[in-house]
């Protein structure tokens, strides 16, 4: 597709990963580029400093794990790969997603819009309330979302949208959150945060994680400890409802 380039997010120890999200992609007729995972296990000193622990820990409630770091940074690479590029748009997907044949019709159908989103989430763990307001392919509609909507399986960006969030200040870095609940945040980085819906794009839940816990540790903050979690939390929730309403009345009204 003219204008487009893929990349797989996989880590070197996980070649039947590649292999798995490859097929798919051949399937389908998407060439891709394959961008090497920032591997949680040999992390530089400059890596490691990447995260803004003691904010994670206010607004997560719980104990971070090298593993989200290492992802989280791979998804910075990826931003700066597509802005080294020529191309104008970047479909970016992790070694675990599952694909729907759907797909390529659905990435024509955005292209094909370009004002219309400047993110567009094709994957999702929550239903994220979605308030459709463009058919992008059949049976498959473009929308702006009231309520959270985490996951990183699948997305799509433009260059604005890499270039706001490898700004500084302001970007993505350093991180304070798990990737998928931080990049979404279209009020915080001036963006058109989208999502499709129904999803062409699924996460294989039975593909073991590679982000990974410590054996027996419990990350998860006693709730008289989150307090600082709770109420970030509400606010973060009041500000996407209020950036989605006011997207969708501006969508609707387009």
């Amino acid at each position: 597709m003219t204008g487009l380039q893929t990349w797989v997010i996989n880590l070197d120890r996980a070649p039947d990963r590649l292999a798995r999200v490859h097929a798919q992609l051949q399937h389908l007729q998407l060439p891709f580029t394959r961008l090497a995972a920032v591997d949680a296990r040999a992390l530089t000193p400059e890596q490691r400093a990447a995260l803004d622990e003691p904010a994670y820990r206010r607004k997560h409630g719980m104990s971070p794990v090298l593993g989200e770091l290492g992802c989280y940074l791979s998804h910075v690479a990826v931003m700066r790969a597509f802005l080294a590029s020529d191309a104008a748009f970047a479909l970016v997907l992790e070694d675990d997603v599952l694909l729907q044949d759907s797909l390529p019709a659905v990435l024509q159908g955005l292209m094909a819009h370009p004002g219309r989103w400047d993110v567009v989430k094709l994957s999702a763990v929550h239903r994220g309330t979605p308030m459709p307001y463009l058919e992008v392919a059949p049976g498959h509609q473009l929308a702006v979302m009231l309520s959270r909507c985490t996951g990183s399986s699948a997305y799509l960006m433009n260059r604005r949208a890499a270039q706001a969030y490898l700004r500084e200040p302001g970007g993505l870095l350093p991180m304070q959150l798990p990737y998928d609940h931080v990049f979404d945040q279209g009020w915080r980085f001036g963006l058109k945060v989208r999502l499709v819906t129904p999803q062409p794009c699924g996460h294989d839940a039975q593909i073991e994680s590679t982000i990974g816990t410590s054996a027996g540790t419990a990350r998860k903050f006693p709730w008289t400890q989150r307090g600082s979690t709770y109420a970030y939390r509400l606010g973060n929730e009041a500000r996407r409802l209020t950036y989605g309403l006011r997207e969708t009345l501006r969508e609707r009204l387009a």
